[in-house]
């Protein structure tokens, strides 16, 4: 078991599945093995992953039971010693998996290595791994290497912070993170879909809604994922 296994999983990204498979082709360091995780996608994705099947592991998930389930049915399929969840509207910068790769050769001690990254233009920069910060809030993106021998799995009853929720397990068992000072990535956007395409400015969530008897969906959303992350690890 050796080498660096990347799990994509997609749904509905026939727009930008192919761009974050050619920079997985064009990494200096080549991933060993790609699998596409298409979680019951209705688009075109399907059509545009034909002329690379002999280049990637299809797997055809049509449960739509999320992206953590997802994630984990093309874990089963995998073989690497390191892992990285690559989401489906991701472009990688050339050297992102050897800088990776290298760091936690470097430094055995970690379990993960984490780097910065751009939303398109905006720029989400990370941070040196602190566990007391960790347990304040989120500030390492899926997209990270993980040691094989290390990684929990996903929690597939989560909707949301399902990275958090990770990297706070991994935290109980021991097992700790480093930093890359580096942005490796651009997430490509997409303002029709969920996730990280609804982002929504910081200041957003210090409003006290309450007091003023409305409260934004997403803001909801997000309160209440949080409340459970909190729950789960006594936070």
């Amino acid at each position: 078991m050796t080498g660096i296994s990347v799990i994509i999983p997609t749904y509905q990204h026939g727009k930008t599945i192919v761009d974050c498979l050619h920079s997985l082709f064009e990494q200096t360091r080549k991933p060993d093995e790609i699998i596409v995780v298409n979680n019951g996608s209705t688009d075109d994705t399907y059509k545009r992953l034909v002329p690379y099947l002999d280049e990637i592991t299809y797997i055809d998930y049509q449960d739509n039971e999320g992206a953590p389930a997802a994630r984990m049915a093309g874990f089963a399929r995998s073989t690497g010693s390191f892992l990285l969840f690559c989401d489906a509207d991701v472009v990688a910068e050339p050297t992102m998996l050897a800088e990776l790769e290298k760091t936690l050769e470097i430094h055995p001690e970690a379990s993960y290595a984490y780097s910065s990254f751009f939303w398109g233009r905006k720029r989400f920069a990370s941070r040196l791994f602190d566990p007391v910060a960790l347990r304040e809030n989120n500030y390492v993106n899926t997209m990270s290497l993980i040691r094989r021998e290390h990684f929990p799995g996903f929690d597939v009853s989560l909707k949301r912070f399902q990275d958090w929720d990770l990297w706070l397990t991994m935290l109980e068992q021991g097992h700790t993170g480093i930093f890359v000072d580096a942005f490796l990535f651009t997430v490509q956007q997409d303002h029709g879909r969920r996730g990280i395409s609804q982002w929504l400015p910081s200041f957003m969530y210090r409003i006290p809604w309450k007091r003023l008897g409305w409260t934004p969906k997403a803001v909801k959303a997000f309160e209440e994922a949080r409340r459970i992350i909190e729950e789960k690890h006594h936070l």
